[in-house]
């Protein structure tokens, strides 16, 4: 996690302005109005050495010459002074620097190059250039050129646009919600989005996330990031940008398919964060995400004037997913009770036209006591019978009691038609969300219950791939290599044929022939069975056969199928002279009426990398454009939900004399394919179309696969090309200790927590204390998904196996975060101790740190630990005195 400085960089106690400015107009003059007007109570200070003062404020002529060593300078300064100012900032010891001027340029000589080189040599980080500013409403300060400051609140907002900042900052005005902090994230010269979300992640006072995205420049970092923030916290994301379309000239289908905005779209959603289209929607999140917690509770109940509001609300919930709450008979005597006897009865509950406010009093707090619900929606439509801005105080006045009297409250929203600014003063204070239509209010309802289920899937323990599935890589990588030797960009289809056997993806059977005559007798099999063939001309310069007139289908007969060939090469040499035609390809023609046509496959995205594409498949597949896309590596949960998403999903099952197809297979070859991404880099792009899916399974009837060399996208170790990083198998391993048999060493999965669970189990209480400091009362399934579900660009764990698949033990680290250092941790059962387990366990961790370039692993271990202490003096650990805890030693290990 990339947070060095930036605790002080986003709440620093002292603040220099540089460039600060007498101009009216001027920036460096609205800032300084905005650190001044903001209350900060840390020291301020003013460098601009043409003035003596600035409105009343004493300036200097350098930073040198200040009186304190401010935390954080805000540089308004031209372009040209700020590669200076930036490295004089640096060897002062100055955490961090705010930079808002714009034109800095780009390039090798570029002041925005100079000024990047001399923060990092200082490790002094920089917000910006070309940003608004931050602004940080718990620490009084507003260093930017907002309007207005913001209240301290619990929503953070990292944004590239600094015009989004400002637009947010108004109607948090209007709508009296705050902020833990802002920032607007300009040219993102050295804290990206990523840092940003790390540091709110952990931020105590921050409870939700708002983000505005125009392009992510290192896809591994922020997807790691968004991973890590969206398991403790709601992240909400803006995307600008949804219509424009990549890919428009791609050479498969699967690369047609995978837009770049729907590539983003799948990326935000394999992180677990909310999606929203426009600052309608992300004004209306971030109200109710910062009034109350996410819910899986799709119930709501919905309590009304106006029966007709009511029934277009209950429309739009049924098509978000939500339902209206069923009354008991309990709840409706209660209602019963305290409404006439016209009321509706049911949920709506429609309490009249001319309702006034002790009856929606009365009718609030019946449902407010009702367990049948997860949250109640209040509408008033004005009627010259009952006062609107009554009936608001009125509800606001019940929502208000019940918090004050620490009695549960589920959320209450509010659909007030028509009101002013000052009825809907009193939802606002009483902490109510309100909207100005049904559709806004339900809307909001359905982000409580998905960012509770985006939270759980990121939680979900997948199922296992099949032991069964173990591809011949070395068979897969000489077909691949042998082909880019010959400097070909595809594979022809006999290749294509090996390298799906490779990965057990089945595919119809696949024969060359080199002449007519030869297609004709290798067509002979076939046709003796009954089974029609296909033939294709044989071209590796051919990618797109049928646009030559190279296919032929349905042939019955050696004659015909001789006839098709030589009429085939005819067109063929016609339409592309210059090609070089090696002869036939005759495949069996696959007769399955009852099959779906299916396409899958990834093709390469130029931000995220690999990208898989799941629909429905044929001819017109770009034309259906019914798709679905999620970034690699693939679980079968996560297959499962990839096809969930499309429409030919609801096809898959059973109806009418249509058997259902054999899902597993098809979720099984989407797990395979992805591993095949990883496996093999140099493949640039797989399309298989169609791929025939029945309840017998599936089979492949066509497919391409690009090539060319590999591309290390991200850079580092690792497979340097997958925004997200994949299981590292290389590192699985067969150890023998002294005192034990054969261990499987291998990197802890996902699917491994019922093994760990059972090995906590198998853990005495005292040495359960001495891994984690404190007593474990409960090992809940949030506890141990956080110990297995890794993310191997920032961590690792090695678990160590018998052959039973039981986990011994586990040793893991976790980085700082520039991913130079690792804090690590290590637990054997406590039954299998002084067995060398322990000791095979660090080495592979220390051998695994040594190859990620990390320069040192560290820890803490209880003094009383006598026996990991000797474990680690004899591995090469230094150990001092820990000076936050006398009952703790700290040891390091020096990696070179």
């Amino acid at each position: 996690m990339s947070t060095y400085n930036m605790q002080r960089l986003l709440n620093p106690r002292s603040v220099a302005l540089v460039g600060g400015s007498l101009r009216k107009g001027s920036v460096g003059a609205a800032v300084l109005r905005n650190i001044r007007g903001a209350g900060f109570v840390g020291d301020i200070g003013v460098v601009n050495p043409k003035h003596r003062e600035i409105e009343g404020v004493t300036t200097y002529a350098g930073l040198p010459t200040l009186p304190f060593l401010p935390d954080l300078i805000v540089v308004t300064a031209p372009a040209s002074a700020i590669p200076n100012i930036i490295e004089e900032a640096g060897r002062l010891g100055v955490p961090g620097a705010v930079v808002i001027s714009s034109g800095l340029g780009h390039g090798n000589e570029s002041f925005a190059n100079r000024a990047e080189k001399a923060a990092r040599e200082h490790r002094m980080r920089l917000i910006g250039p070309n940003c608004l500013g931050i602004i940080s409403p718990r620490s009084n300060l507003n260093a930017s050129f907002t309007a207005h400051t913001p209240k301290p609140g619990r929503l953070a907002l990292i944004s590239q646009s600094g015009a989004i900042v400002a637009g947010m900052v108004e109607w948090a005005a209007q709508k009296s919600v705050g902020f833990s902090g802002i920032i607007s994230i300009g040219d993102q010269l050295d804290v990206d989005i990523a840092d940003a979300l790390d540091f709110f992640a952990l931020d105590r006072e921050t409870e939700a996330i708002l983000l505005y995205v125009e392009a992510i420049k290192n896809a591994r970092k922020f997807m790691s990031a968004a991973r890590a923030a969206a398991r403790l916290k709601p992240v909400i994301v803006v995307k600008s940008g949804r219509m424009s379309q990549g890919a428009k000239a791609a050479a498969t289908h699967t690369g047609a398919l995978a837009g770049s905005d729907a590539v983003y779209d799948a990326a935000f959603r394999r992180a677990g964060m909310l999606r929203l289209l426009d600052l309608r929607e992300l004004f209306a999140c971030a109200e109710i995400l910062s009034r109350y917690p996410a819910s899986l509770d799709k119930r709501l109940a919905l309590l009304t004037n106006g029966g007709g509001l009511a029934v277009l609300a209950v429309d739009r919930l049924a098509e978000l997913g939500g339902a209206p709450a069923e009354l008991s008979a309990d709840v409706r005597r209660s209602l019963d009770g305290v409404l006439p006897a016209s009321w509706s009865k049911s949920n709506p509950v429609d309490i009249g036209g001319d309702a006034d406010p002790a009856r929606y009093r009365e009718a609030l707090e019946v449902l407010l006591r009702d367990s049948g619900s997860g949250a109640v929606l209040v509408m008033n439509v004005p009627t010259a019978i009952a006062s609107s801005a009554e009936i608001a105080k009125e509800v606001a006045r019940v929502v208000s009691a019940n918090r004050e009297a620490n009695r549960p409250v589920k959320p209450v929203l509010a659909v007030w038609v028509g009101a002013d600014d000052a009825t809907l003063k009193s939802l606002d204070e009483a902490a109510i969300p309100n909207f100005p239509t049904e559709d806004d209010a339900v809307r909001s309802f359905s982000y409580l219950r998905n960012y509770a289920v985006a939270k759980r899937a990121l939680s979900d323990v997948p199922p296992s791939v099949p032991d069964q599935f173990v591809p011949a890589i070395d068979t897969a990588r000489a077909v691949v290599r042998a082909a880019i030797s010959d400097n070909r960009q595809w594979l022809d289809p006999l290749e294509v044929k090996q390298l799906l056997d490779a990965y057990h993806i089945p595919m119809v059977t696949t024969i060359a022939a080199r002449t007519p005559d030869e297609a004709a007798r290798s067509s002979r099999p076939f046709l003796q069975k009954g089974h029609p063939v296909a033939v294709k001309v044989h071209s590796r310069d051919i990618v797109h056969k049928s646009d030559v007139g190279g296919v032929a289908l349905n042939l019955i007969d050696a004659d015909g199928v001789r006839d098709a060939a030589r009429k085939m090469l005819e067109r063929a040499q016609t339409a592309r002279p210059e090609a070089r035609i090696e002869g036939f390809i005759i495949q069996p023609m696959i007769v399955r009426p009852k099959a779906r046509e299916l396409i899958m496959g990834f093709s390469e995205d130029s931000t995220f990398g690999p990208v898989i594409v799941f629909g429905r498949g044929g001819t017109a597949v770009e034309i259906l454009d019914d798709k679905a896309l999620a970034l690699p590596p693939l679980d079968t949960n996560l297959a499962r939900d990839l096809v969930g998403r499309t429409k030919v999903s609801r096809l898959l099952g059973a109806y009418r004399d249509v058997p259902a197809v054999k899902m597993d297979e098809i979720l099984l070859t989407l797990v395979k394919l992805a591993q095949l991404a990883a496996d093999l880099p140099e493949i640039k792009a797989i399309d298989i179309n169609p791929l025939l899916a029945d309840e017998t399974g599936v089979i492949a009837v066509d497919a391409r696969i690009a090539i060319g060399p590999p591309t290390a996208r991200f850079g580092g170790p690792g497979n340097a090309r997958f925004a997200i990083r994949p299981y590292p198998s290389q590192w699985e391993r067969r150890v023998e200790p002294k005192q034990h048999e054969t261990l499987l060493i291998r990197p802890l999965r996902p699917e491994d927590e019922p093994a760990l669970l059972d090995m906590l189990k198998h853990v005495t209480k005292n040495d359960l204390r001495t891994r984690f400091f404190s007593t474990i009362r409960e090992f809940t399934h949030e506890f141990v998904a956080r110990l297995t579900q890794l993310d191997y660009a920032r961590s690792m764990a090695f678990a160590a196996c018998d052959e039973s698949h039981n986990i011994l033990g586990v040793a893991r680290f976790h980085s700082d975060s520039v991913y130079e250092s690792a804090e690590y941790a290590i637990l054997v059962r406590s039954d299998l101790k002084g067995k060398g387990i322990g000791w095979a366990l660090m080495q592979t961790l220390i051998e695994y740190a040594r190859s990620e370039g990390l320069r040192s692993l560290h820890g803490q271990v209880l003094r009383e630990n006598s026996t990991m202490l000797e474990m680690c003096r004899e591995l090469g650990f230094e150990q001092t005195a820990d000076p936050s805890d006398p009952i703790l030693a700290s040891v390091t290990l020096k990696l070179g």
